[in-house]
Formats: C-alpha cells, sequence, structure tokens
C-alpha cells in the first residue's frame, strides 16, 4: 500500500466475525467488504466518537452477511476533511481493489454535510469495477430512532450485492440508493435528507434484498475518468454565490487567493449580477476558468453558449462554460479535476458533457 499523510490512516483491523452456533456460514466463505471509516454523525455520541470497529461490532447478524475489515482512516466532522485526505482515500481504497481482487467492495462511513462531494470524487477518481458505499447518519449513535445502524448494515449489504459493480460509487441513506453524481442533502436533520433532482434512486435496501433499478448500464472497468498519479494537490476552485445587489469584491479575492477556477452559483440558469459579470470577465482575462452553475436545486444550464448567455469566449484567456446538472459543490469538484488535465475550453466543455 501506498504511504499516505501522518494522522490519516489509524490502522486496518480485521474482525473475524462468524454465524452464530448452527455454523451455516463461516468466516472464510463469506465475501470480504472493507470498511473505511471517516467518522461523521454515524460515530457521534455524547462522548467520545465511536470507532468504525465499534460501528461494525454493533450490527446484529452482519456476520452472516460478510468478512469485514474497518480502516480508521480519521474520525472527524465531514466539513473537516481535507483535499489532500480525498487524494489520500481515494488511493487508499484504489489499493484495496488492486491488493484483492476477491475484496467485493468498500464502504466509507462519513458525515453527511460533504458526503455527497465525497461520494462524487470517488466516482471520478477510482478505476475499479465494484461499488464503493457512502454512508452515514442524520441522527447520533445514541439517540432515539439513531439510523446509522440501519444505514450501515445496508451498505454493507450492497456492497456484497452480485450487480454492485454496476452501481460504482453511489450513496445509501435511508433505505435508499442514489448515484453519486446526482445525490445532493436537501435537508438538515431528517433521516430523508437526501434526494437525487431528476434523476431519483437506483435502488434500495429492502428489509429481505437490495433492489436496484434493471436499466443502470455496465460501467468501464480498469481506467478511472480522472487518473491521480502524479497529482499531489488538487487546483484551487472557488464557489461564488450570486445574490440581488452582488459586486465583484468575492470573485476578486478569490483570483487574489490563487483561484485558478470559479464555479458560480448563479441566479435561475447561469445568470449573474452586472457586478460579478465584469469581475468575471478580469478573473478570465487572468487565465481562471469560469464554470456557471446554478443555485436552484435542479435543472440545467446548458454546457455550451445559449441565448442565455452573458459572456462570450472571444478574446479571454480563459474560456466559460455551463456545468449542465451539476450543483455548484459538484462542479466545483468536476472542475479541480478537469483542471489537473487540460485548461481548454473545448476540452473541458466535452469533460461537463461526459461526467
Amino acid at each position: 500500500m501506498r504511504a499516505r499523510g501522518a494522522g490519516f490512516a489509524f490502522g486496518v483491523v480485521l474482525l473475524a466475525l462468524t454465524a452464530g452456533p448452527l455454523g451455516a456460514t463461516t468466516a472464510d466463505t463469506l465475501p470480504r467488504v472493507h470498511v473505511l471509516a471517516t467518522g461523521g454523525t454515524i460515530s457521534n455520541t455524547d462522548g467520545d466518537r465511536l470507532t468504525g470497529e465499534e460501528l461494525v461490532r454493533s450490527l446484529p447478524g452482519v456476520e452472516e452477511v460478510a468478512r469485514i475489515t474497518v480502516e480508521q482512516f480519521s474520525n472527524v466532522a465531514s466539513g473537516s476533511i481535507s483535499l489532500e485526505q480525498w487524494l489520500a482515500m481515494a488511493r487508499s481504497i484504489d489499493d484495496h481493489f488492486a491488493g484483492d481482487p476477491e475484496l467485493a467492495g468498500v464502504v466509507v462511513t462519513s458525515g453527511t454535510d460533504t458526503m455527497e462531494e465525497t461520494a462524487y470524487f470517488l466516482d471520478l477518481t477510482l478505476a475499479h469495477c465494484r461499488p464503493v458505499v457512502v454512508t452515514g447518519a442524520m441522527r447520533r449513535a445514541n439517540m432515539l430512532g439513531a439510523d446509522g445502524p440501519a444505514n450501515l448494515f445496508g451498505a454493507i449489504r450492497l456492497a456484497v450485492h452480485g450487480d454492485g459493480p454496476r452501481v460504482g460509487a453511489v450513496v445509501l441513506m435511508n433505505d435508499l440508493v442514489f448515484p453519486a453524481r446526482q445525490v445532493t442533502k436537501v435537508h438538515t436533520s431528517r433521516p430523508d435528507a437526501f434526494a437525487a433532482p431528476g434523476a431519483g434512486p437506483v435502488g434500495m435496501a429492502d428489509p429481505d434484498s437490495i433492489v436496484l433499478r434493471s436499466d443502470l448500464p455496465e460501467r468501464t472497468c480498469g481506467t478511472a475518468p480522472f487518473d491521480l498519479t502524479g497529482v499531489d494537490e488538487l487546483p484551487r476552485v472557488d464557489v461564488i454565490h450570486t445574490h440581488l445587489g452582488a459586486d465583484g469584491a468575492l470573485i476578486r479575492a478569490a483570483v487574489a487567493a490563487g483561484a485558478q477556477g470559479i464555479v458560480m452559483a448563479s441566479v435561475g440558469r447561469g445568470g449573474s449580477t452586472p457586478g460579478q459579470r465584469a469581475a468575471l470577465a478580469e478573473a478570465r482575462e487572468e487565465g481562471v476558468v469560469v464554470v456557471r452553475s446554478s443555485r436552484t436545486g435542479a435543472g440545467r444550464v446548458p454546457v455550451g453558449r445559449t441565448p442565455e448567455s452573458e459572456e462570450v469566449d472571444e478574446g479571454a484567456r480563459a474560456p466559460i462554460l455551463g456545468a449542465d446538472d451539476l450543483n455548484p459543490q459538484k462542479a466545483r469538484i468536476l472542475l479541480m479535476l478537469a483542471l489537473t488535465r487540460t485548461r481548454d475550453g473545448e476540452e473541458l466543455r466535452e469533460i461537463f458533457r461526459r461526467w
């Protein structure tokens, strides 16, 4: 395994869980699942955070589903995960898949605040065609109605499902399976806080089985959409919100801070204020790539120029494009990764149309 930065992984623990006295299933005949624990509400109590091993050991019947190894990657709120840790996480998962062809899948426990971003980043950077299920909880482990155990158990069941390779990286919350690209958090506190506007869930964790949509396409295996080889740092991309009366101060501040890209959380279908448009033109003259997304929560901002576009490419040093149906935080991820490959406007547009 590649070495990772200090403080990322606390260790890997093999849980030798076997079936009960009937002996119908033994550990060496079960599929293997690797749980990479990062923290979040699923681990929270009124005191110390639970470890990934403690979370798995709390699941009745899991010993009849899978052999489980646990890696305590971190134990923090999801908002505390860094871009450097994202890179290390993707490489760790790829290393586990490469080192064990029999590994059925990986489950990542995460805080819910940035769960959708972690899932999409992994979906874009993992080369192996096996499921990666990101899950967590909306209620702390010691609260009434804690949802973490059911979510984690469902994620492990999905990881060993025979059609798991068709899902890639997904989020499983509240018994529903959501695609990494479209999933987003739509409520601050309810257990049904996740949705996929325009796409819907791709499956569900029923009590008796995992049910996946029959129309899921086969995934390309062996090559990640974005190869992280040699990438030690992701380029800075900032998200700027559009609102009534917004000027260009935040855009100019992002450029001054070294942003290589700016994603606009625009009004409507990619609109911004006159002050912001002037600052965006300046940013592009400085070589900063601009992507227009929308703050609405659903719908598209076309990747290419449309009658609604307020800016043009002619003469600018850096391109401007639309985010399609990606929300601002997802558009930021795709732009960061795209900028590790190219700054050409047409190539960037093709990336946003495809991924």
